[in-house]
């Protein structure tokens, strides 16, 4: 159903059992799949495409230019994944060709009030993002993690799967793996322990997930010599493997790590 009052491109793709409702815009090259919402006073416009189930609440701003000054036109998309909950105020942004060309959002997530999302964020499933969390551009996050209100991710930091954040923080650098981080300049305090009961991880591998944690970020060795070592202590425990592939990925930030780690360096 599309209320009298939308302005809907005739160029648009519409699927099947949609509702637009009053005063809302989708532009020329909008793809909305089917059963997707669109509440009251939404903009949606350039080469975005919405996925099924998704619901939209008013006064978004969805795929319109990137807030990126080398950005020139190019035609980069915005693919939003399925059954998404996007709440009021919430902006998001197309790719840029500085990046991926597109900016890609999963399944199953939820961003609450103000959120923001930038130019070739890559943002996986079942993610929940508090109010006004900002990604900054080029962003990776992977599957299962959640973002305290009022924080803000600098450029081209990534988080991986399972990660939680903490609310009113400042995150410069990669967070690891269900690792736990907070602070004005974000450090890891620990893992995240209810995420992983959340995900029915045993507890010998949770345990073993906190070892190798602390002996990855000890001053004993390299960063190189540690991962190897936690890597053959823990062949069978995935989530110490996630952890270690994780870091071995090519990586323009450093990690967070824990506060007294840092103390030491300044110190020595």
């Amino acid at each position: 159903m599309i209320h009298k009052t939308a302005i809907v491109s005739p160029q648009a793709r519409i699927g099947e059992n949609v509702k637009i409702g009053p005063y809302s815009l989708i532009g020329d090259n909008v793809e909305l799949k089917d059963n997707v919402e669109i509440m009251s006073h939404v903009c949606i416009d350039g080469y975005t495409v919405i996925g099924e189930g998704t619901k939209i609440f008013p006064f978004a701003a969805i795929g319109y230019v990137p807030q990126d000054l080398k950005f020139k036109g190019e035609k980069s998309r915005l693919v939003i994944g399925k059954n998404n909950i996007i709440r009021e105020y919430v902006t998001m942004h197309p790719g840029t060709e500085g990046g991926h060309m597109e900016t890609v959002i999963g399944n199953g997530n939820l961003f609450m009030v103000g959120v923001h999302i930038a130019h070739d964020c890559v943002i996986g499933d079942n993610i929940v993002m508090g109010n006004n969390a900002t990604l900054g551009g080029h962003v990776t996050v992977g599957d299962n993690v959640i973002i305290g209100g009022l924080t803000a991710l600098h450029q081209f930091v990534k988080v991986g799967c399972g990660a939680i954040i903490g609310g009113m923080s400042g995150v410069e650098r990669d967070v690891i793996p269900y690792g736990a981080v907070k602070g004005e300049r974000a450090y890891l305090s620990g893992v995240n322990l209810v995420g992983l009961r959340r995900a029915n991880i045993c507890n010998n591998e949770i345990h073993a997930v906190q070892k190798a944690c602390d002996i990855i970020f000890s001053n004993d060795s390299t960063l190189a010599d540690n991962l190897e070592l936690v890597e053959n202590m823990y062949p069978n425990e995935s989530c110490v493997q996630e952890i270690i592939k994780f870091m071995r990925q090519k990586t323009s930030r450093s990690f967070c790590k824990p506060v007294d780690v840092d103390e030491h360096k300044k110190k020595s």
